[in-house]
């Protein structure tokens, strides 16, 4: 009897280029980077993430872990602040798509909390 291996990968990671972004505001660079990371897909209407990650880099700046109704709660409050539909924002999604972050190493759980890895800046993560 042989044995078979199958060579099946652990992670996937997509990554796009677009050009050096001009002129945008915090959200919409976040949203291309989503896009380059393969977390968003062109044309997507549920960009949730986009304010999740963005909430998340809100509190690395005050060094505060937020649990995942914490990071619920402010992604509604900032769509409603900027007249964004509320889709998405259903807890489960929500702990689905911080799941997401966390699979690619960018946010990182610590006593049911999340937070940016080690409240660290971007490009130090993906240097790593």
């Amino acid at each position: 009897m042989r044995k078979v291996i199958i060579d099946t990968p652990l992670m996937e990671l997509t990554l796009r280029r677009y050009e050096k972004p001009d002129n945008l505001n915090l959200r919409e660079l976040l949203k291309k980077f989503c896009l380059s990371m393969g977390l968003l897909q062109p044309g997507d209407s549920r960009d949730i993430i986009v304010d999740i990650l963005h909430v998340l880099l809100i509190a690395k700046k005050k060094e505060r872990h937020l649990s995942s109704e914490d990071i619920k709660n402010n992604v509604v409050d900032m769509r409603t602040n900027n007249n964004l539909p509320l889709i998405g924002v259903a807890s489960s999604n929500v702990r689905r798509q911080i799941k997401r972050l966390r699979d690619i190493l960018i946010v990182e759980k610590v006593k049911n909390n999340y937070r940016i890895i080690e409240f660290a800046k971007l490009h130090d993560t993906f240097e790593e």
